[in-house]
């Protein structure tokens, strides 16, 4: 590999004299600027693998720096310098378009990682260009997000992901890891809600031996694990305030110290984050500290829900059949049950899709999925009844008494009881001969499959 070449933008003669020498020991050559325009100067003769500017210069700012690469090399990654404690100037600097930042005095092993990441990423798009996206779709919302996505991976910006449930929100964060310096290290992925509040520092940080009543081991924590690459927590809004605060001075020192130890030490993770409810919301309602939120959300990336872009609902559901079909015969959409499809309103997303398709897939007679195929969840019916020339059903759940509903807690439960008790009764008249039963029943043998595993009945 030939000797990448890194411009170091800072008037203090100390500093420079650093950073060069560590640089020059990780085999970077090093140009240096004093200001602004030496700076504008270097940039304009040379080609760099990466930059280092402070924040403050005698005729101007870093920030003019970060803003003038991203125009004019925008693939250049930049790294912003600042005072030890300005978290606002390092949040304005990544805003801009900076790749990262390091504060004052420099640590030496940080700036370390931070100028191997900035080498990885050049050397990830230079061998390894990621040209095909699971994220489909040729709608505007779907390629501003790509292209959204393809600026976020040159960066080390904590993002914030938006987005309803199903949207794709886990996704779109695994393709910024993919995308970016990061990619061959680990992504790791936490459910925040999942976790019990009285292990979650343990499962964030890790714990020593002998720290708690059962902890027969020393353990790391996922911010370990997923030291190098990307931690991302998904539904953080789901964190308990107590451990809100740990988690906001782990983002801020860069360091976690495991329970029962003394001594922390450092890691080296890219923050992504998402929650399908409003982040800012929760703040205002004083269920989210607003510190850690301007912390998590210095970029925010919003993911389209489905019925902002009906255009690509074809092009899911043939990918999703191609999946479901992987080793068997092909089947299809129809073109009344494509046309259903698109007058439904997806209230859980891309994930609500999947689960119509994969029901129907297994339900559907033949090679050919229809319109009758395509059961909607009973919660969404009055969405797709202005599509459907029969709603018997819809009519009689709405003039029903109330004190019937009363009586029926959870409608789908009920259902399940009755399916389940019919299916059960028709498989011990036939001795279990499952090929019987189905006729028995009116059912072909893998509708039959398909029930008996989605009611649990061996």
């Amino acid at each position: 590999m030939s000797q990448r070449t890194a411009l170091i933008i800072d008037d203090e003669p100390d500093i420079l004299e650093l950073l060069e020498i560590t640089l020059g020991r990780m085999n970077v050559h090093t140009r240096s600027a004093h200001n602004v325009q030496e700076a504008y100067q270097w940039l304009s003769r040379e080609h760099f693998d990466l930059c280092l500017t402070d924040m403050r210069l005698p005729d101007g700012t870093g920030l003019d720096i970060i803003k003038y690469v991203q125009k004019h090399h925008s693939r250049t990654p930049i790294a912003m310098i600042t005072a030890y404690g300005c978290i606002e100037t390092a949040t304005q600097a990544l805003k801009a378009g900076a790749f990262d930042f390091i504060t004052k005095p420099v640590d030496l092993v940080r700036l370390r990682e931070l100028v191997a990441s900035a080498l990885r990423l050049q050397q990830h798009k230079t061998l390894a260009p990621v040209t095909d996206s699971p994220l489909l779709g040729n709608s505007t919302p779907m390629q501003t997000l790509r292209q959204q996505i393809d600026k976020l991976a040159r960066s080390q910006a904590p993002v914030y992901i938006s987005g309803e449930s199903g949207s794709g929100k886990e996704l779109v964060a695994r393709q910024i890891h993919r995308q970016g310096s990061r990619a061959a290290l680990p992504f790791i992925a936490i459910n925040c809600g999942a976790i019990p509040t009285e292990l979650m520092e343990s499962e964030f940080f890790g714990h020593k031996k002998g720290s708690f009543t059962g902890a027969n081991e020393d353990k790391p924590g996922l911010f370990e694990a997923a030291h190098g690459g990307t931690l991302f927590l998904d539904e953080v809004a789901d964190l308990p305030l107590s451990m809100q605060v740990k988690l906001l001075r782990a983002l801020q020192e860069k360091a976690i110290r495991p329970v029962g130890s003394q001594q922390e030490q450092l890691v080296d993770v890219r923050i992504l984050s998402a929650t399908h409810k409003n982040l800012a919301q929760e703040v205002a309602a004083e269920r989210f500290r607003q510190d850690l939120y301007y912390r998590l959300n210095v970029i925010e990336l919003s993911v389209p829900p489905l019925r902002e872009r009906p255009e690509d609902i074809e092009l899911l559901s043939n990918a999703i059949l191609t999946r479901l079909c992987a080793g068997a015969a092909p089947v299809y959409l129809d073109a009344q049950a494509l046309e259903k499809l698109l007058n439904y309103t997806f209230p859980g997303n891309v994930r609500e899709l999947e689960n119509i398709l994969e029901r129907a897939y297994t339900l559907a007679e033949g090679d050919c999925i229809q319109r009758q195929d395509l059961h909607f969840p009973h919660a969404a019916l009055h969405q797709a009844a202005s599509s459907e020339s029969s709603t018997t059903s819809a009519a009689q759940s709405a003039t029903a008494r109330p004190e019937e509903l009363e009586q029926v807690d959870n409608l789908e439960g009920h259902l399940e009881d009755i399916e389940r008790k019919l299916i059960t009764q028709a498989l011990e008249e036939t001795r279990w001969n499952r090929t019987a039963a189905a006729e028995r029943l009116g059912l072909s043998f893998r509708s039959l499959r398909y029930r008996l595993k989605k009611l649990g009945i061996d």
